[in-house]
């Protein structure tokens, strides 16, 4: 975060404020949004600025953030979103707030935590300072690496997000991406050829991945995918490899010291051109309150085995794509979408020309009496894709419920792709909150009542067929 030598940084987060307030006050800086999507973060550091900001926000006094709080220090936002949870989880559990904040403060300073050779937590947590609280959301200054492993010390229902330490651009998705998105979006219609490629995926492999990254396959090293455990980095390797055997050329990306990288893997086009259609998940995982086991079999190793499933499709049916296509598994979304942030601001400093993006984050929980079902964003995403996901899940996996849901946001969200102007959406387990009994738990495996494959399956079809119809392809035997 810039400040200046006369006058410190101006803070505001604010709930369901139009980003337009950046237009109304030009010197406003935006800093990212909360894992809800409902509260926007500004700041200044121009005096004059500051008093033409506080009009505009009358009811949220400004938050002045001094230079000691910056210097080798980090902002994290926590939050707890009652709405994008289903009362069947959280009905008789804590979620006070005073006792999230008071088990953070009382941290004293520990040694790193170990469990089977994994490292889990790279920094000890001397002290923390609340700058801000209220029943649901909090503004902590911690130390760096503190709070870059907060999220181990949560409860399952609370998320943390690290704030950027400088503003971020805020990027409109421009008219011609949204035109393109509709044109394919007009030309939709059932293609035999796809119906056929999209029913190669396996569920059988999907069951073998999804044991070896939660380490419920007895070979698997794999205890934990936090993003600082040596399991995230075992697994990074590993889908490195399983995607490369697809044919696509694939790379580690590190994105910030202690964080496991990203995984990017591109199949090149039989066209020139920059177009460029992405896929992705998250592959790193969590627990809650200091559980060294996180196995993330739904969260987000469902939306894993699915890119993966899409991967060995491609190359079992011999597909060369007439644009560009990206795989992409992220690091540091449960720290706040970092891995994202950085490869989409990597993608717009380059100018990419991202046709549009697909984020499959928590495919897998299908509660009992329910239909399987989609749920699309409801908060943050480009309309246009998410329609286009809806009517093509219509067309080729009409089993699907769909709807919205306010279990927002992942990789697609607003610091990361759809905020940086690239046009963008989720696919989700369920038209409605968050209904899995083990988010974000040390329980989260796969062989357990509520994990379903056929679902992760149908959903998948649906990431395909966009993926399919959005780059255009050939096989050997013919074009489409």
């Amino acid at each position: 975060m810039i400040v200046t030598d006369l006058y410190p940084l101006v803070f505001w987060a604010i709930q369901q404020a139009p980003l337009t307030v950046l237009q109304q006050s030009p010197c406003l800086s935006f800093y990212g949004s909360s894992p809800s999507g409902k509260t926007h973060f500004f700041g200044t550091s121009e005096k004059p600025c500051i008093a033409n900001t506080g009009r505009l926000f009358p009811d949220h006094p400004p938050l002045y953030i001094d230079e000691h709080d910056l210097n080798s220090a980090q902002l994290v936002w926590l939050e707890h979103d009652a709405s994008a949870l289903d009362a069947s989880i959280t009905s008789g559990k804590d979620t006070q707030f005073g006792h999230v904040l008071d088990t953070i403060l009382e941290l004293q300073s520990e040694s790193d935590s170990t469990h089977n050779g994994q490292e889990v937590m790279r920094d000890s947590v001397p002290f923390a300072r609340v700058l801000h609280a209220d029943e649901r959301s909090a503004l902590v200054r911690m130390e760096q690496g503190s709070a870059q492993a907060v999220d181990l010390r949560l409860p399952p229902f609370w998320k943390s997000v690290l704030l950027p330490q400088h503003p971020m651009p805020l990027v409109p998705v421009p008219s011609k991406a949204i035109k393109r998105v509709q044109r394919l979006l007009d030309g939709i219609k059932y293609d035999a050829e796809i119906g056929h490629l999209v029913n190669t995926l396996s569920t059988g492999q999907m069951k073998k991945d999804i044991e070896f990254l939660t380490g419920e396959d007895p070979n698997s090293p794999i205890v934990s995918r936090h993003s600082f455990s040596e399991g995230v980095r075992i697994a990074a390797n590993w889908i490195k490899e399983r995607v490369e055997e697809t044919g696509a050329t694939c790379e580690l990306k590190p994105f910030l010291t202690g964080f496991g990288p990203n995984v990017i893997c591109s199949y090149p086009s039989t066209a020139v051109t920059n177009e460029t259609v992405l896929l992705s998940a998250h592959y790193d995982s969590r627990g809650s309150f200091g559980s060294l086991r996180a196995p993330g079999g739904d969260d987000d190793g469902s939306g894993t085995i699915a890119i993966l499933a899409i991967a060995r499709a491609i190359a079992k049916n011999g597909i060369k794509f007439k644009r560009n296509v990206q795989l992409c598994t992220f690091a540091g979304e449960e720290q706040g979408l970092i891995g994202s942030r950085a490869y989409a601001g990597e993608l717009r400093e380059a100018g990419a020309d991202l046709t549009l993006m697909v984020q499959a984050d928590m495919l897998a929980y299908h509660k009992a009496g329910e239909p399987p079902q989609l749920g699309l964003p409801d908060v943050i995403g480009t309309t246009e894709v998410t329609q286009l996901v809806a009517n093509l899940s219509a067309i080729y996996s009409p089993e699907l419920k769909v709807g919205f849901t306010p279990a927002c946001c992942s990789d697609h969200q607003a610091s990361s792709f759809h905020q940086q102007g690239f046009p963008a959406t989720q696919v989700f387990e369920r038209a409605g909150p968050i209904a899995d009994p083990m988010y974000h738990n040390s329980g989260d495996l796969s062989n357990r009542e509520g994990y379903d494959f056929n679902q992760v399956k149908s959903i998948a079809k649906v990431q395909f067929a966009t993926l399919l119809h959005a780059a255009g392809f050939e096989t050997s035997q013919g074009a489409s």
